[in-house]
């Protein structure tokens, strides 16, 4: 059936099949674009209905379609996205196909997510949707009233946000969560960082990537520096690198002009840290070879960063009743109520949480989760817990884990310097692994994709 349905899309990716009134009866799985209708033959006494066809297809990824119209939308959203920055334009067949590499990678990501069992609930989904309206100070009925105005179908929407947080998810499950930093690789950074004078400083970066690896033939390699030299050749003569990097680029910032935006020199490579080290802002480095291919960086600006961090800590405690295929949203819900209205007569809240909670880690302690810094909870924990005083408990709250009771216990103003000196070495070392790791863990599964290109086939 596969093999069958590769044939059948690959038909349709070398023209538009037409398709009868009668034949319209069947479902049909592609988005319809109208056409010119058949002509019936000239000895035919009765006139044929107009026909319509099939939206075209532009590539096929494994066993699934890429359509015309996906394409289109998706160029309309990068293109929105470029104006709102600033960034010029490249030539339309140019953003053409980097928008459908695009599509393409994230397309063969979301097959892996489901060929592997990874799915994102509905209630996941309006979680994000919130955060997005709330992101504008907006409410989630206004979102929804100014993507309808904008012509955006609110079911399509979701999808985009489904997907979202689907590649999001894949991304840590088989990139992120592989990633490991001990305590002596956090160590011999810190001496580094100490050698140097402990000036950690931030650049602010722009970067095109020309992808080859180092196994590809000597040809290929030729190509990928002659591409890469072609776009130095441009910037060095006046055009703008947002431009070159949206026309050259094959990595996923592309479309954004090639913006890293604010990066410590710790996050970065030895190799790009070693090439900014001593550039202005507006000056662009020599192309650079990695494993991945050959780079190109433009410094927009920097800053340096030796301020002492104090921040304000909460120590606070839980009862937290998990959901799933037994215990419904309005039954967990339901039974925190019960335990508050206890708590509110009297009840002790860590004895209930020994009994009640479903928090493994925090349970036997009595609910209690320690001192917690800025960003250690989820948003929606943070949020309700911050509005607490002392001593008050919450309503229950929703979160990706369950429902919550919060009770805030004390505050406090904690010199964090050396907590976080430790903190973004961890931050730095992760980031340098996990964008090489994720680089190279996309460039192999688009690799094993099975793509066959139709764009240029009319």
């Amino acid at each position: 059936m596969k093999l069958f349905l590769r044939h059948l899309l690959i038909a349709v990716g070398c023209g538009l099949i037409v398709v009868t009134p009668a034949a319209v009866a069947q479902p049909v799985q592609q988005p319809v674009t109208v056409t010119q209708p058949v002509q019936p033959p000239a000895a035919t006494a009765i006139a044929a209905p107009p026909a319509t066809v099939i939206d075209r297809v532009v590539a096929v990824v494994n066993d699934e379609a890429i359509t015309r119209r996906e394409l289109d939308d998706a160029i309309k959203n990068v293109t929105v996205q470029l104006q709102q920055q600033n960034v010029p334009l490249p030539p339309n067949d140019v953003l053409e196909k980097q928008v459908l590499e695009r599509l393409i990678n994230s397309r063969a990501q979301l097959q892996e997510a489901k060929d592997t069992g990874l799915n994102v609930d509905d209630i996941a989904v309006e979680k994000a949707i919130e955060r997005i309206a709330e992101r504008n100070n907006i409410s989630t009925a206004q979102l929804q009233e100014s993507l309808k105005k904008d012509g955006v179908d609110i079911a399509r929407f979701r999808e985009q946000v489904r997907n979202e947080i689907t590649l999001a998810r894949l991304r840590e499950r088989d990139v992120d969560n592989k990633i490991v930093v001990s305590d002596n690789e956090i160590d011999n950074f810190l001496k580094v960082q100490q050698g140097k004078g402990g000036n950690a400083e931030e650049f602010d970066l722009s970067h095109i990537l020309i992808r080859v690896s180092e196994q590809a033939p000597p040809e290929r390699v030729q190509q990928a520096r002659a591409r890469a030299e072609d776009a130095i050749k441009q910037i060095k003569t006046g055009v703008d690198f947002r431009l070159v990097a949206a026309s050259f680029s094959d990595a996923p910032d592309a479309t954004q002009g090639g913006a890293l935006g604010w990066r410590e020199t710790d996050q970065l490579p030895t190799m790009f840290a070693e090439a900014i080290a001593s550039l202005h802002p507006g000056d662009v480095t020599d192309i650079l070879r990695s494993p991945n291919g050959f780079h190109i960086l433009r410094v927009n600006d920097r800053r340096g960063q030796n301020a002492p961090l104090i921040v304000q800590q909460t120590h606070a405690r839980h009862i937290l009743v998990k959901t799933n295929e037994i215990v419904s949203e309005d039954e967990a819900r339901d039974r925190l109520l019960k335990i508050k209205d206890r708590l509110d007569h009297g009840a002790d809240f860590a004895n209930l949480a020994r009994l009640q909670s479903e928090d493994a880690g925090s349970a036997t302690r009595g609910g209690d989760l320690g001192w917690m810094s800025p960003g250690d909870a989820v948003p929606e924990f943070e949020k309700a817990m911050a509005a607490l005083k002392p001593g008050a408990i919450s309503v229950p709250i929703r979160t990706q884990f369950g429902w919550h009771l919060i009770q805030v216990l004390e505050r406090r103003d904690a010199d964090m310097t050396k907590d976080q000196q430790r903190l973004r070495a961890r931050m730095a070392l992760r980031a340098q692994k996990s964008d090489e790791a994720y680089q190279n863990w996309s460039h192999e599964l688009r690799d094993k994709a099975y793509v066959e290109y139709y764009l240029d086939k009319k």
